[in-house]
């Protein structure tokens, strides 16, 4: 029996390093803002490395917003799909103490449950230091990649109602 598979957003960071927490942020912003409906799983998974695997076997699509830690300009926004992480073109970033996503992915598939559709929404931070607060070219990216996931869910034939 196949169980059919909720849309899953994951907000990935660490909240207390200003930018490195910048998926966390875009996730508060949708759960203030938004309803979503019972098929789509919008969680914080912070920087819990391991712990996100039943999310991400759990989900199909998945949306990770997170930092990515490429050359570029700070604030600048960067898309990549699954195949361009597994062509190594960038390295997932997660705390240096986690498990990465891409490892959490090949446990996932030996359990013959990984997500096939991985899509990820990143920034490049400016600012690592400790704070709650996003850097200013950092939080101009918050809403319009919010706005962006909403516009995927759209496509995808999800309502979301704005509270």
């Amino acid at each position: 029996m196949k169980v059919e598979k909720k849309i899953g957003i994951a907000g990935i960071g660490n909240f207390i390093l200003r930018d490195e927490g910048f998926g966390v942020h875009v996730i508060h912003y949708l759960q203030e803002n938004y309803i979503f409906p019972d098929n789509v799983e919008i969680q914080d998974v912070g920087t819990a490395g391991i712990y996100m695997a039943p999310f991400l076997e759990e989900c199909d699509p998945i949306f990770v917003i997170d930092v990515v830690d490429i050359e570029g300009e700070p604030g600048s926004f960067h898309f990549f799909t699954l195949d361009d992480v597994k062509a190594g073109n960038f390295q997932t970033r997660m705390s240096p103490h986690q498990l990465g996503l891409l490892e959490i992915l090949e446990v996932s598939k030996l359990r013959e449950a990984a997500p096939e559709h991985v899509e990820f929404y990143t920034v490049i931070p400016k600012e690592l230091e400790e704070s709650i607060e996003l850097s200013d070219v950092v939080a101009e990216r918050k809403v319009e990649v919010a706005e962006m996931i909403l516009t995927r869910l759209a496509d995808l034939g999800v309502e979301v109602t704005r509270k």
